[in-house]
């Protein structure tokens, strides 16, 4: 009758873990750490691609380029200075000083329709 010993339930020298562990973590190791370089080369490869196509959404009407078929007018009356300009999200507003007192003119910028004409009075 052969005695068969458990190699496999006794601990490597030095340590508390079995041999079965030991392989278990190393694994678990190789595992992570490619995980890890991956994650990382992942990352990378965003930010490239996302600076790469910097510039390249931009609107047709901000290129010097491009024609002024769908430039926006707006009529300013004889004689008036555009004295200030504001711009809050998608609206301009032109504060105009001329011979009929001073006005305010507010613009969508997106499709270029003039959206108020307020006149000052003061009081």
């Amino acid at each position: 009758m052969a005695v068969t010993s458990e190699a496999d339930n006794s601990p490597v020298p030095g340590t508390v873990f079995t041999p079965r562990q030991v392989k278990a973590l190393k694994i678990a190791v190789i595992v992570m750490g490619v995980l890890l370089v991956g994650g990382f080369a992942l990352v990378l490869g965003a930010i490239v691609y996302q600076a790469s196509r910097l510039g390249q959404d931009a609107p047709a009407a901000r290129n010097p380029a491009a024609s002024d078929q769908g430039a926006a007018q707006v009529t300013v009356p004889q004689g008036a200075k555009v004295t200030a300009m504001d711009l809050d999200g998608g609206r301009l507003a032109l504060h105009l000083n001329g011979s009929n007192g001073p006005e305010v003119i507010v613009i969508d910028v997106g499709s270029g329709r003039v959206l108020a004409r307020i006149k000052l009075k003061p009081e």
